[in-house]
């Protein structure tokens, strides 16, 4: 096992962590003898009626567990012509997602955070931060919106809706503008275990001189039962399911100084980008892929309504996201002992470390998939 990768040394910084990412992308990208080449986000798609989206050009695969994806890295690389893995950009993390709008919201709402552990610091706990609250379009399909901001831990019970419109303005839609405005409640969580990596994707015989960045992740998760994590009677457990999702998302691309793409141009490319990493993939693991097309936060909802919670439950429940970074609940009482309260962030760390179902290390994802 790797004892050191280049960005497991971070840390609790976000913006360090993934501008450490972004010099070492460019100087690779130097390397592959691109070095006339600036870096552009993905930008935002025009739709015919002129409105601009913030798009999500990603797919993803779903299998029963991560030893399924042994070797996935070097297997892209052969597999795909002008792929080129970025040495030294992995990076990893774990982080609990909650779901915090219902199945018959018209978007799906997030609650996420990302957790960097410093170098030799115990690793035995997650401790969310970094926190964000996303909006994205429901299921699985290409090109979906999502808008999402940051926000940190002291301000969580505060309305972030301004958030969104400070950082989106006119871009935001109607529709999602109002929804941000809804009071958040949980109706689920998850825990994630992921290790991620960034690739060029560079093929002039298909789109010129456009190369495009992709960031691709390898996620272990486990889904607890209840929405408030406690033990479920039905199934034994306080963990309902347990699977592994191999995600590609385009970061954005690289194309020569001064040189201007039409829009049609560039989605040509992502799109051609997102079906090329795609085709090898369901090729390779059509007897092992689970058929779903919920994305994450949409398999919490549907695993815990399969588990008993009815949205009746829930909204008397009325769980906030900021309680399970709470060490100590004054209204939370255990159902068996109500003289005792719930540590909830006790219970958030049974997804990834409860001993009959516990996530494997970082460090043996990022192995096991090299």
């Amino acid at each position: 096992m790797a004892d050191h990768r280049p960005l497991f040394k971070h840390i609790r910084n976000h913006d360090a962590l993934f501008s450490e990412l972004a010099l070492l992308r460019s100087e690779y990208v130097e390397q592959l003898g691109l070095s006339n080449h600036e870096f552009h986000k993905t930008p935002k798609f025009i739709t015919p009626d002129g409105r601009r989206l913030t798009i999500e050009p990603e797919r993803s695969i779903v299998v029963p567990n991560v030893t399924v994806l042994r070797g996935v890295k070097n297997q892209l690389a052969k597999s795909i012509a002008g792929f080129h893995i970025i040495p030294n950009s992995e990076i990893g993390f774990r982080y609990p997602t909650a779901a915090i709008a219902g199945s018959d919201a018209p978007f799906i709402k997030r609650f996420r955070s990302e957790f960097f552990h410093k170098d030799g610091e115990n690793r035995n706990i997650c401790r969310p931060i970094n926190l964000s609250y996303g909006i994205k379009s429901r299921g699985k399909a290409d090109n979906r919106q999502e808008y999402e901001v940051w926000i940190q831990d002291a301000h969580l019970a505060q309305d972030p809706s301004h958030l969104f419109i400070d950082k989106y303005g006119e871009d935001l839609p109607d529709e999602v503008r109002q929804f941000a405005l809804e009071e958040p409640v949980v109706h689920g969580w998850m825990g994630v275990k992921r290790a991620a990596f960034e690739a060029i994707y560079y093929d002039p015989s298909r789109f010129g001189d456009i190369a495009v960045c992709v960031g691709l992740s390898v996620d272990a998760y486990n889904i607890g039962a209840r929405p408030d994590l406690a033990y479920s009677a039905e199934i034994g457990s306080s963990i309902a399911k347990g699977n592994a999702e191999l995600e590609w998302e385009v970061m954005g691309y690289y194309a020569p100084v001064g040189q201007a793409f039409e829009h049609d141009q560039i989605w040509q490319a992502i799109d051609s980008t997102i079906a090329a990493i795609a085709a090898p993939l369901e090729n390779t693991y059509q007897n092992d892929l689970i058929s779903t097309n919920e994305s994450k936060t949409e398999r919490i909802l549907s695993t815990v309504a399969a588990v008993g919670s009815t949205p009746k439950q829930i909204a008397a429940w009325n769980l906030k996201p900021w309680e399970f970074l709470e060490t100590t609940s004054e209204h939370r009482m255990k159902e068996h002992d109500p003289t005792r309260s719930v540590n909830l962030l006790g219970r958030l760390n049974r997804l990834f470390y409860q001993e009959k179902q516990p996530l494997p290390s970082l460090n043996e994802i990022h192995d096991l998939i090299a």
